[in-house]
């Protein structure tokens, strides 16, 4: 996974419009992780996860967490940077510094993670779903309830509970609801503490591969380090024109949109999102892609304007050759009801994403062999600083593999528990781990979305063994395990190591960071836990809240009383296509590190056969074309000018998106949402 040449520095953040290094503009003193830094994030956190369950849970008036910057933290942020100025204007000692603000932001990211649209919101989607839809005519009983007995200290099965959750209007408050979601909340708080503790101990282990050996660019980081950047004369990223045209231009979009939204008779600018050109396409075979969309988001358009070159091709450019092979297919009559499951994006973007799994954590044995010759090894003779630090390392890299070895020891545990065989666990979770160093590795990299619906460890074992082999309880053990596998949008592990990224320019103190990581992770299960039980004890999870994600508890079990009624085969055309993707993968890997014009890349491929490009790939292709021509006109020089003008859209887009998903719910009424 090479890096561009034309990338901006990962270290630079935006002052009038040039690049200037973060650390010769910051104070002499930088607090950094303070006690009132966390009071305020702490303060913050319940209203951060209550303000996302009522927008995406109750009204579905903003997606905000599922992109790959958080819509939530970068608004509160927004707003804690306007009243940090003013305080700065009366009391510039009482100000908030740089690591004050970006602690509070980091506590704010890990509670939307928590609280967001793939992690508690899937869990409560799918907790008391098998016992509320069993029905005689679906026939869950018979099919799987026997096998789901050692997994029921992990789902609510109390039907009174059940019944007040999906209708709603009572106090979530009632003792006996309240004791019907404890135990299971209790243990996937355990669950997801050592997955979250595991994911943060990798990230200990390969940060500096990642962060100082590399020097990724980790786009998603730029804009809050812009926004939190002080120094004794002012705020440059605040005073910039260009921001500020971005951010106008934006939230202009947003009113418009909006307005039209409230008042049907106003202008409306169907082509920003969603504006299907598939309808134009009504003869066979081009009728196969009636479903394609373009969107001209503007932070999407901002968000890639930092992608590299030759991803931002890549990723349009894959997705444009799905859709010709989805054509060719019906031409060739390859889509007949005899190969049911044609063009097989799951199974390509399965393989597509095992490889590059494959392929980054191989190039990872020397930074894990390092480490752990740190940990355990012999301190060498250093002296001053160097050995301060190897010291502080070493303790970290004892402390990463110590917790990595009793989170193995507690899912093997929890694995017997619920009676999955030992075999079927080891790949589960090591198909996990596996694509979250991917998508870690390409929010690093690249920042670009990883919604990678296509891509679960469920439904890849299925594909490679069939029902049979894997057996009926094994099969039914793995369905509660669902819900947090389902998109991975919010994953802990990337967010994790951009709070690592922000704390290397000097403004947080990384033993203090990783308490904060694992004390924030703990407070926003809480949080989490809370604001849905509040939301769908109100309003019904199944009455009035229009975004209750029913459809995770459907995937999870109506899928596995389907393959328990018609239990599948190893599929060879499934599996070839599997093996197609990893191969392709690979060898556009190969390619490009045989050739420096090579113009693909390996994980374009990937995004654009999953799902994270439905929604984006024709914002990436306008954002490519615009980048390009800057910097072959105006060369790099224009290029960095330019920056603040795309931070402004992603602002822009964020606050006024916000502002309407506040509107919305204290008007009690629909409104206008910037993405899907």
């Amino acid at each position: 996974m090479s890096t561009d040449p034309e990338r901006y520095d990962s270290d630079s953040i935006i002052v009038e419009g040039s690049l200037h290094k973060t650390r010769s503009s910051q104070p002499s003193q930088n607090r950094g992780i303070t006690f009132r830094a966390f009071l305020i994030g702490l303060i913050l956190m319940p209203i951060n996860a209550f303000w996302i369950t009522v927008v995406e849970v109750r009204w579905y008036t903003l997606d905000g967490t599922c992109l790959p910057l958080f819509i939530e933290p970068v608004f509160f942020l927004f707003c804690i940077c306007l009243a940090n100025f003013a305080v700065r204007s009366k009391k510039p000692r009482l100000a908030l510094d740089p690591g004050e603000l970006l602690a509070i932001y980091v506590m704010l990211v890990m509670g939307t993670a928590l609280a967001g649209h793939d992690l508690i919101q899937n869990l409560f989607g799918s907790i008391a779903h098998a016992y509320e839809f069993a029905k005689p005519e679906n026939g869950y009983k018979e099919h799987f309830f026997q096998y789901l007995k050692p997994s029921s200290f992990l789902i609510v099965t109390n039907m009174g509970a059940i019944k007040a959750f999906y209708q709603g209007g009572v106090s979530w408050a009632n003792p006996a609801y309240i004791a019907a979601f404890a135990g299971p909340l209790f243990w996937w708080a355990i669950f997801l503490g050592f997955l979250g503790g595991m994911c943060l101990s990798l990230n200990i282990l390969i940060r500096k591969a990642w962060t100082e050996n590399e020097k990724l660019a980790f786009p998603i980081v730029q804009l809050p380090l812009a926004m939190t950047n002080t120094d004794p004369t002012g705020t440059p990223f605040w005073h910039s024109p260009m921001m500020w045209g971005g951010f106008a231009i934006a939230g202009a979009i947003d009113i418009v949109n909006g307005l039209h939204y409230l008042y049907p008779s106003f202008p409306f600018l169907a082509w920003i999102k969603l504006y299907n050109v598939g309808q134009f396409f009504t003869q066979r075979p081009w009728n196969v892609i009636s479903d394609t969309n373009i969107s001209m988001y503007p932070f999407a358009i901002g968000i890639a304007y930092f992608l590299p070159l030759d991803l931002a091709f890549s990723c349009w450019f894959f997705f444009v050759a799905r859709k010709l092979f989805q054509v060719l297919g019906a031409e060739m009559g390859w889509d007949a009801p005899s190969n049911v499951g044609f063009p097989f994006f799951q199974q390509q973007a399965s393989g597509a994403w095992i490889a590059l799994g494959c392929i980054i954590v191989w190039s990872l044995r020397g930074q894990f062999k390092t480490a752990w010759e740190t940990a355990f090894g012999s301190i060498p003779e250093l002296h001053g600083e160097k050995y301060e630090e190897y010291v502080a390392d070493r303790k970290r890299y004892r402390g990463a593999f110590i917790f990595l070895a009793a989170g193995v020891i507690f899912l093997s545990w929890f694995s017997n528990q619920i009676k999955l065989s030992a075999w079927v666990a080891l790949l589960f979770f090591g198909l996990f781990f596996l694509i979250a160093f991917v998508i870690t590795r390409v929010r690093a990299e690249f920042g670009s979305p990883h919604e990678i619906f296509f891509v679960n460890p469920r439904s890849i074992i299925v594909t490679l063994f069939g029902v049979n082999t894997i057996g009926a309880q094994s099969l039914t053990s793995l369905a509660p395990l669902y819900w947090y596998n389902r998109g991975y949008r919010n994953h802990l592990m990337p967010n994790q190591l951009e709070a690592f990224k922000m704390a290397e320019n000097g403004k947080m103190q990384t033993n203090r960071l990783i308490a904060l990581l694992a004390v924030s992770m703990l407070i926003g299960i809480l949080c989490a836990y809370w604001a849905n039980l509040k939301v769908t004890y109100m309003d019904g999870a199944t009455s009035k809240c229009v975004g209750y994600k029913i459809w995770v508890g459907q995937e999870a079990y109506d899928q596995l009383n389907g393959w328990l009624q018609t239990p599948t085969h190893p599929d060879r055309t499934q599996i070839g296509y599997m093996i197609g993707g990893a191969l392709f993968t690979i060898a556009l890997r190969a390619m490009r590190s045989a050739f420096i014009w090579w113009p693909f890349h390996p994980a374009g491929y990937a995004l654009a056969v999953s799902y994270a490009m439905d929604y984006f790939w024709f914002a990436f292709f306008i954002s490519w074309v615009i980048k390009t021509l800057i910097i072959r006109f105006g060369g790099m020089k224009a290029h960095n000018a330019a920056i603040p003008m795309f931070l402004g859209l992603i602002l822009g887009d964020f606050v006024f998106g916000s502002l309407w998903a506040i509107y919305g719910p204290l008007m009690h009424v629909q409104v206008y949402k910037i993405y899907i």
